[in-house]
């Protein structure tokens, strides 16, 4: 996967650069061309004519060089390359990152880079583990930086805990299983339908619920990262797109989302339905306002078309269909005779009665049972990760 790819390589000054050549050597046998950026620290652990050598490129180091080609190299260079390597990434050089600092030859280079970004984060475990590093780190991986996380030894200063580098053969490979992961779906289309239906009861007035669409956001990010063209039809929700894999297509009813995801699902390979829809919508729905008389309203409801169970009867033998299911009671029981009913190749499970899990919170609880009735229990995790537990279980199909 990385055969032939231009790689850009910063070091900053941590200690840790002196394994910065054998990273160097690893890339080159992977046919790579590489280019370094270095900051001035970083010279004080590896020197020029190592890297020079090793690169058979020049080093850049200096922000202002009459004797380079260019004299705006974080542009030229971030031009050039396909991917940028920052290791190791010392406390600083995060910092500025996370804050788009720019004072150097390094950090003014990450601000103008807009591929991908891996970062192999080194230094003294009181460092690391500090709050604002630790929360610059997560700034840094939200906005799409790759982190390549350090490992637990003997550092350079004595202590022994995190902040060790990974080691080069070690960054190597973890970029190319990212790289092979990034293709796991490629060529194929992947229907997403998420957050929540409102159905009118007047002209002000719906019927609801508290669903944020977070999860079925996750799901669609994580299957475009992984290559796969998605159509995300979703209800209305604060929640914006990132990726320009995805086609988004808001909707405000169930009867929406049913034309929505009808018009879509034939030329989908995978079906994965998280919105919660209303099960029920007003049978009449006033025109205007319906005024406060001091007597009892009655709203006579009618049930919605079941959009899973209409999909699992069109549903072709090369196609795939994933159904949610938020029980409350025997929540196995009715998963299963819902993932049978549907004619679901699997159906995640959540409780309500699991802390955490549910609507309008950043964490799920999840039960994956698919159609030969595996049973996979999954612990309580952010949605950006249980979306990766849903996708590795749809590619494992």
């Amino acid at each position: 996967m990385l055969n032939g790819k231009k790689i850009l390589i910063g070091i900053s000054g941590g200690i840790a650069a002196y394994k910065i050549p054998l990273l160097i050597r690893e890339l080159i046998k992977k046919d790579c061309e590489v280019k370094i950026i270095t900051t001035q620290n970083a010279l004080e652990f590896v020197t020029l004519t190592t890297l020079r050598t090793l690169s058979k490129n020049n080093v850049y180091h200096q922000m202002f060089n009459s004797d380079e080609e260019y004299t705006t190299e974080h542009i030229s260079l971030t031009d050039w390359a396909d991917i940028f390597i920052l290791a190791p990434a010392t406390a600083n050089i995060i910092g500025k990152m996370a804050n788009g600092l720019g004072d150097c030859t390094l950090s003014t280079s990450l601000i103008a880079f807009n591929k991908e970004i891996f970062i192999a984060p080194a230094m003294n475990t009181k460092m690391y583990n500090n709050p604002i590093v630790q929360e610059n780190i997560r700034k840094i991986e939200s906005l799409g930086s790759k982190i390549i996380s350090p490992t637990k030894g003997n550092l350079a200063c004595g202590y022994d805990g995190d902040g060790r580098m990974e080691e080069p053969i070690e960054i190597v490979k973890k970029i190319e299983d990212y790289l092979c992961l990034q293709h796991s779906l490629k060529d194929k289309t992947v229907l997403v339908t998420a957050g929540g239906t409102q159905e009118k009861i007047d002209a002000v007035r719906y019927i609801g619920n508290n669903s944020s669409g977070r999860m079925g956001y996750s799901i669609a990010e994580e299957l475009a990262h992984r290559g796969a063209k998605v159509i995300l039809i979703s209800g209305k929700t604060h929640l914006k797109v990132n990726n320009t894999k995805i086609k988004l297509i808001n909707i405000v009813s169930a009867e929406e989302m049913y034309n929505e995801v009808t018009k879509y699902f034939q030329e989908s390979d995978i079906a994965i339905l998280s919105a919660a829809v209303s099960d029920f919508t007003p049978l009449n729905v006033a025109e205007n306002k319906i005024k406060k008389t001091g007597e009892n309203l009655i709203i006579n409801l009618t049930p919605t078309v079941d959009i899973l169970a209409s999909l699992g009867k069109r549903k072709k033998s090369n196609q795939i269909l994933i159904g949610f299911a938020l029980e409350t009671d025997n929540e196995k029981n009715n998963a299963i005779i819902k993932l049978k009913n549907k004619n679901l190749d699997f159906i995640v499970l959540n409780s309500l009665n699991d802390k955490g899990a549910g609507f309008d919170v950043p964490t799920n609880q999840i039960t994956i049972i698919d159609k030969n009735l595996n049973i996979e229990e999954y612990k309580l995790k952010s949605k950006e990760e249980v979306a990766i537990d849903i996708v590795n279980k749809l590619i494992s199909l």
